[in-house]
Order: structure tokens, then C-alpha cells, then sequence
């Protein structure tokens, strides 16, 4: 038995931070109905067209979910709504602000008619406050949370890669759902969730936030060298190739000086004696590394540091991820379907092979609807109907 098996969750979303976190939910066991618009669906469905013509982002957040068309706007749409949360265990959203609200669907209505319900809301700056009913996207919560602040070079801000602010506002909904049943189970009553993008990124934030408290100067862009650990980041072998390293503390940093740098009188070095002063002396030490590393390859300092058990990392590309040995060898890839045929997936982490996680198909727009109404107890000449007037 798998642990949120006999979960029931209906979902209005679209993009990632809702769907990550319904997916989640998804792989431990729990049946997700997707709610999406008829003949146009969840809007990611059409970011690109990279996975055998299907989205990238709409693969990596809809496994294991059914779909579900609806018109909400219409009556005998919104009557389907009401039949399906009746049972339901937790109800997502992550429609514009007011949306729900305005369809008689916000938490203090459904609390009335469904009290064992959870409720989550997920938005880009809250329920309440001034920017309330701003548009937020990924990019622009990076930006208003400080984090472009602190990421790039000293020249220029960069975004991170992936949609870390949907990811951290998924994350923090579906650990928040998780909570609410185990609360649920002791008290018998629902609750409401109000998680915003703009909440789960300054709190991962906290570090460069108390970094620069009292008005000190916040942590420089550094690339991808650590802005207040040094060394900690990449720097160039003989051959060209770079090497990605990390110290945390003075026991590595004399091991740094004797095993890899092999010039042990710069463990003594008053430039060098500590965290801070390596910090601020980053350009001079960095001078003595590349020089040091010069007549060696990418793999001969690899060596010294593995000789010196310093932590260091390769500088992969995607397809060297795809590639990655340590993945392969602990078993982590699996399969799942989608409508353009099989894809590969990662093991959720945390899950085994022997967990038998559920890893089903990524649904088509629709997919599942007439099953879904005939569950419901529509017959065929309704469910007709409701396709012809274009509720579902």
C-alpha cells in the first residue's frame, strides 16, 4: 500500500508550482483529477515541443494524474465540480487571484459544504496584501525575492536554470498538504493552505538575508564560486577543463595546502588563516590555485583532492545527467507513458523499486472525462450532452 493511497485530490492548475506539487502528492498513491479547460487544457501543454512533441514541463509535473475537461463557467460543469470534491480529500488551486472565489469555490465557502476538506491555495504573492492581484511568474519572483540579487557575476544578475520559485511554492504546498492530513486524522476537520511564491523563496533566502542584516553588505555575485566560502567553486585545470571544488572548514584548508596545492607553508599564511580572510583575499589565493593547477590535468587534481578527501563535483551537462553512473547504479531511472510513448522518469527521491512507486502515464487533455462522469453515475446520453454544449 502505497502511503497517500484512498487520498483524493481535485485540482484546478496550470504551469508547475501547483502541478509539482499534485504530482507529489501523485507518487505516493493519491488519485489526482486535473481539472482543465476543454479543446486548450493547462497552458504548459504548449510551452515547447521537446519530449516526442509534448512539453517538457508538462511531462515532468503531470505523471500519474487524470484529466479531466471542464467548462467551469457553465452550471453543469461547476454541478460536476461540487459531485467530485464531495469525497475529496484536498482541493489545489493555482488560478488567478479571486478565480475560485468568484466561482463560489474560495475556502470559506467550500468549509461551509465540505469541512473535512483541505484547501490549498497557491499564488505568486498571497491571499491578502497590496500585491495580491499582481502577475507573478517564475523570473519575476527571482526578481522580487532578492535572488537575482546574489546569482550571476559581478557584472550581470542570471536567473536560476529551472523554476526554482515554482518549485520552492510546490514543495512548500505539498509538505503543507501532508501536514494537514496527519492534523486532519486527529481532529476530523479540513484546512486552508495559502502558499505564495513570493513567501517560499525569501524563505530560502535566509541565508544571504541574515548574511546582510543591520544594513551590511549582502553576499557578491560570484558566478559559480560560493560568494562567502572560499575556496568553493570552479577553477581551470592545465588542460583546459575545470574543476569544481568546496572547503568548509581549516581541517580541509591545511589539507588543501599539503596534499593538493603541495605548498604547505600557505596553510600559515595570515592572507589565508581563516574563512573570512580567504574571502576577502579571494583574488590573490585564486592567483596561487590556477598557477598551482596549471601543469596538471582536470583528472590529476581530481586525484589530489579525492587523495585529500576535499569534496569536489563534475561540471555536468544535461546529457551527462541523463549519463550520470551514480544514478545509474542505485537504479533511479524508470519508465513512464505518455501520449507520444514511453519516456524516461526519475524514481521520486526518498522511493525504491521495491517501494513499487506509482509511475503512471502522463494523461492526454481529456483523457479521462467520460470515465470520470460515468463514475459519477452520467449515463451515456448525458455525458453526450455535456459534450455537445461544451461543458466538458
Amino acid at each position: 500500500m502505497r502511503p497517500l493511497e484512498g487520498i483524493k485530490v481535485v485540482t484546478f492548475e496550470h504551469a508547475i508550482a501547483a502541478p509539482f506539487c499534485t504530482r507529489q502528492l501523485a507518487d505516493l498513491g493519491a488519485r489526482v483529477i486535473k481539472v482543465e479547460r476543454p479543446g486548450v487544457g493547462d497552458f504548459a501543454r504548449g510551452y515547447d515541443e521537446r519530449v516526442h512533441g509534448l512539453a517538457s514541463h508538462f511531462v515532468w509535473t503531470n505523471r500519474s494524474k487524470e484529466s479531466l475537461t471542464l467548462d467551469v463557467k457553465r452550471a453543469e460543469a461547476l454541478e460536476i465540480v461540487h459531485t467530485l470534491l464531495a469525497d475529496a480529500d484536498v482541493f489545489v488551486q493555482n488560478l488567478a487571484p479571486g478565480a475560485t472565489q468568484r466561482l463560489g469555490l474560495g475556502y470559506d465557502a467550500l468549509r461551509e459544504r465540505y469541512p473535512r476538506l483541505i484547501v490549498c491555495d497557491i499564488s505568486g504573492y498571497g491571499g491578502d496584501g497590496p500585491y495580491r492581484d499582481k502577475k507573478a511568474y517564475d523570473l519575476l519572483i527571482q526578481s522580487e525575492s532578492g535572488f537575482l540579487s546574489i546569482t550571476g557575476t559581478p557584472d550581470e544578475s542570471a536567473k536560476a536554470g529551472c523554476s526554482i520559485a515554482d518549485i520552492a511554492a510546490g514543495m512548500y504546498a505539498y509538505s503543507n498538504i501532508l501536514a494537514a492530513l496527519i492534523e486532519r486524522g486527529k481532529t476530523g476537520r479540513g484546512r486552508h493552505i495559502d502558499v505564495s511564491m513570493l513567501e517560499s523563496m525569501v524563505e530560502w533566502m535566509g541565508y544571504p538575508l541574515y548574511y546582510a542584516i543591520d544594513g551590511q553588505t549582502p553576499p557578491q555575485r560570484n558566478g559559480a564560486a560560493h560568494a562567502t566560502i572560499y575556496p568553493y567553486g570552479p577553477f581551470k585545470a592545465g588542460d583546459g577543463k575545470s574543476v569544481m571544488l568546496g572547503l568548509q572548514n581549516e581541517r580541509e584548508w591545511k589539507a588543501f595546502c599539503d596534499v593538493v596545492l603541495r605548498q604547505p607553508e600557505l596553510a600559515a599564511d595570515e592572507r589565508f588563516a581563516s574563512n573570512s580572510r580567504r574571502v576577502e583575499h579571494r583574488a590573490a589565493l585564486g592567483a596561487l590555485i590556477v598557477a598551482a593547477f596549471a601543469s596538471l590535468s582536470a583528472r590529476d587534481v581530481v586525484e589530489r583532492l579525492e587523495a585529500a578527501k576535499i569534496a569536489n563535483a563534475h561540471i555536468n551537462d544535461m546529457q551527462a545527467v541523463w549519463e550520470h553512473a551514480q544514478l545509474a547504479a542505485r537504479e533511479r531511472w524508470t519508465q513512464v507513458q505518455t501520449p507520444a510513448g514511453a519516456v524516461p522518469a526519475l524514481l521520486p527521491p526518498g522511493v525504491t523499486l521495491a517501494d513499487a512507486p506509482r509511475m503512471d502515464a502522463v494523461p492526454a487533455l481529456g483523457e479521462h472525462t467520460d470515465a470520470i462522469l460515468n463514475e459519477l453515475g452520467y449515463d451515456a446520453t448525458q455525458i453526450r450532452a455535456l459534450h455537445d454544449t461544451g461543458a466538458v
